[in-house]
This record gives structure tokens, sequence and C-alpha cells, in this order.
């Protein structure tokens, strides 16, 4: 693979990171350079990591993880996006999730990254060397998740407090997205 190829494969796996990224910084109020940072460290991680691990597993995985990929995806984006909606119909007093931290921020980052794991699969099945790809899939997502929290942070002061129930409804339909691809 030439350089070329490798980054538009990282920009296609740092898309599903920048969706969730947008979502994510609608709903936050909190300083957005830790937040952003926060972010764009996990979901960089993860789909660095994933392609490793799947690069490693090879061909052994390929038929456990592609049956299910979609389905997990889509579950635990759905997940996040029904907690977000639900919160949003709270009184503001109450506590919300920080999607930038604990549980929730681990669930983001390994839906986002289910696709970068069979992509490293993918990786072996090409006898690409792994290095430089996980290197520029890593830093893609972790510079798109940066821009995509600043970018739902600006729109988020213009369009008020109804975005986090907007925003837990994309994260839905970009679950949605990735099970019907992988079913039809």
């Amino acid at each position: 693979m030439d350089f070329a190829e490798i980054f538009l494969v990282a920009v296609g796996l740092a898309m599903d990171c920048f969706s969730v990224a947008i979502t994510s910084g609608l709903t936050t109020r909190e300083a957005k350079s830790r937040f952003a940072l926060r972010m764009g460290a996990s979901l960089g991680f993860f789909q660095s990591v994933m392609p490793v691990i799947g690069w490693l597993g090879g061909t052994g995985l390929v038929g456990v993880i592609s049956g299910i990929d979609h389905w997990v995806a889509f579950a635990l984006l759905s997940l996040i996006g029904g907690k977000m909606v639900y919160e949003s119909t709270k009184k503001k007093s109450e506590g919300k999730a920080d999607p930038s931290r604990g549980h929730v921020l681990l669930m983001l980052s390994v839906a986002t990254s289910i696709d970068a794991l069979a992509v490293g699969i993918g990786f072996a099945f090409l006898e690409v060397a792994v290095l430089a790809p996980v290197i520029m899939i890593g830093a893609t997502s972790f510079a798109l998740s940066l821009l995509g929290v600043y970018l739902g942070g600006r729109f988020g002061e213009y369009l008020g407090t109804r975005m986090e129930t907007v925003g837990g409804l994309i994260l839905i339909c970009i679950g949605l997205k990735i099970l019907l691809e992988h079913i039809l």
C-alpha cells in the first residue's frame, strides 16, 4: 500500500470518530480543549490498536468478527444514543454522563473502532506491514476527533440545549447505518 491508499483508509475509518466527536461536542459545556483531547486520544488510540489486534489475529478471527461486528457497533451506539436522548429529557440540574470519560468514552471508542479491527485482518491477508497504517489511522482519527468536538461545540452554542437529543439520535443513526451496510 502506498501513502495515498493508507491515508484514504485512515480518513475512511476516522469518519465514525468525527461524527461521534461532533455529537459529543454538541452536548458539552465543559472546557473544549480538555474534552477534545480526551475524546481524540481515546478514539485515536482505539483506532490504532484495533488494526494491530486484527492483524495479529489474522485469518483466525475473520469468521467470528465479520458475523457480529455490525451488531456490536449498532448495540453500543444505540445504547449510548438512547441514553443521551433520555438524559436530554431530565432537568438540567441532574448530572449527565460525560461522553469524554469513563464507560461512555470506552463504549464509543470500541464501537467506532470495530471496523478498524476488520481492516487489520485485511492487512494480514494482504501482507501489509502494519506500522505505517496504524500510525496514520491513529493520527487521522485523533485530528478529526479534535476537529469534530470543536465543530460540535460551535453548533451547540447556536442551536441550544436540544442538541443532546439530536446528538443521541445521530448516534443511533450511525449505528443503524453500520448495521444496514453489513446486512444489505
